[in-house]
């Protein structure tokens, strides 16, 4: 059904997939001028102009998948998203701004230097030239559906990768049982989920890891058939793929029980014992896979928190 376009991005994490089906799009690219002459090679080798895309779908509100909506939008296109994602990619500026405010005294009272905490979050601040904000035409709530190109899509609420993400699921009335996936699931990195701030200033951290573990167990026990991943090739296996992913959370949530089990231990201490010269780019990515794996000790009840003249350090449960 879908015909899979390969987009540029200025990531580390490659090229990202944009899926076309008749005149409907799921997750355009990034908001670069080589993303656009990329997306607009695609589209012409299939017989379209940009002006013919009557609908772009956003799974998750990262750059390198909705950064060429508004362009899009603005040839005529409709955008739809969950409310999540709809309120992020209007001004995806603001939503930096918040989370580079809340993540320097979070990883401040994590074991980090101010200094650093502040030089971590401001790396972030390239991707808002490929993220332009675009306004959303139809927010799509958890089991909405959506025609394409004469099928049945459903999105669906996943939780874990990033805020409002959206799968969108189709096809077991009268074939294989298959969805779009975006970063959800991916044929060949084991995704980490990055830390979010609460959804409302003052409000609970949400504890991503614990909950995209469930949400990938939830999807494995479906029995899709195949998976179209934001990145890489077709997921042929899903279930297969989601186990090993899970494992692999799993082995990493055991190394960092072991590196608690000495004592108290912050989340920067953490990181620090997983990966050995980390650089500073990786800085966020490693803190959220530190705080990840100990929020799911936390969860267990296996890890408990308390805090240390103003820092937060984790040590074996009683």
């Amino acid at each position: 059904m879908f015909a899979r376009l390969s987009i540029p991005t200025p990531f580390a994490v490659g090229p990202v997939n944009a899926y076309l089906a008749g005149r409907t799009l799921v997750d355009p690219g990034p908001g670069s001028e080589e993303a656009w002459a990329a997306l607009l090679d695609g589209l012409e080798a299939r017989g379209l102009a940009p002006g013919d895309v009557e609908r772009v779908l956003v799974t998750h509100p990262h750059p390198d998948h909705f950064g060429l909506a508004e362009r899009l939008r603005a040839e005529g296109a409709r955008v739809l998203a969950s409310p999540a994602t709809a309120a992020v990619v209007a001004d995806f500026e603001a939503r930096f701004e918040y989370e580079r405010s809340y993540f320097v005294e979070f990883f401040e009272r994590h074991g980090m230097a101010r200094s650093t905490a502040e030089t971590v979050t401001e790396l972030p601040e390239t991707f808002l030239r490929v993220a332009p904000g675009v306004e959303t035409d139809r927010e799509l709530r958890d089991g909405d559906a959506v025609d394409v190109a004469g099928t049945t899509l459903t999105a669906e609420r996943v939780d874990g990768h990033a805020v409002g993400e959206t799968i969108f699921t189709y096809g077991r009335e009268s074939d294989e049982l298959r969805a779009v996936v975006g970063d959800h699931v991916l044929p060949d990195v084991t995704p980490n989920p990055l830390l979010q701030p609460p959804a409302e200033p003052g409000g609970e951290r949400p504890r991503v890891l614990p909950a995209y573990n469930r949400s990938l167990a939830a999807l494995r026990d479906r029995a899709f058939d195949r998976l179209l991943a934001g990145h890489g090739e077709e997921i042929t296996d899903p279930r297969r793929r989601i186990d090993a992913i899970l494992s692999a959370h799993e082995d990493r949530t055991e190394n960092v029980r072991d590196v608690v089990a000495d004592g108290p231990t912050t989340a920067r201490e953490v990181m620090d014992q997983l990966f050995e010269d980390l650089p500073a780019t990786e800085y966020f990515a490693g803190m959220s896979e530190a705080v990840g794996h100990l929020d799911v000790l936390v969860d267990r009840g296996a890890v408990e928190t308390r805090e240390r003249g103003g820092v937060v350090v984790y040590e074996p449960a009683a």
